[in-house]
């Protein structure tokens, strides 16, 4: 099991660099968790897309759709307190401590690309190739 943020589940769906790492770190693991918070920041991602005209409104619909199916039974709210604290002990947002304190409340690691995250929690996250090549 692993906690995966926004930005790697958007790269299994998405045209980019890392989809290959992506698809081959949801081979390994399948058990992706989030928090509930990664459906808004997807649909923000799916509209970056679409008002560059990089996809259609079906097509971001459709991805959007299999995302759901993906990690629906993934979805949790984590602590508030855990947030809480781990905004108090980095310059993370809310958000993102949403998805390191996730994974600390679940005892695994949190997968990203984000390197504030990175810094801040090292003991956490670790980033999607290294995860890989571990």
């Amino acid at each position: 099991m692993i906690v995966v943020d926004t930005n790697i589940i958007a790269y299994l769906y998405l045209p980019n660099p890392l989809r290959e790492s992506a698809v081959a770190l949801l081979r390994a693991d399948r058990a992706w968790r989030a928090p509930l918070l990664w459906r808004s920041e997807f649909r923000n991602v799916l509209g970056g897309y679409l008002r560059r005209a990089d996809l259609a409104l079906e097509a971001a619909l459709s991805i959007y759709e299999a995302a759901v199916d993906l990690m629906r039974p993934g979805e949790s709210a984590p602590p508030t307190g855990t947030v809480l604290g781990c905004v108090v002990a980095s310059a993370l947002t809310a958000y993102d401590c949403e998805f390191v304190s996730l994974a600390q409340s679940l005892c695994c690691r949190l997968i990203t690309a984000d390197r504030q995250i990175l810094s801040a929690f090292p003991q956490q996250a670790v980033e999607l190739r290294t995860y890989l090549n571990a």
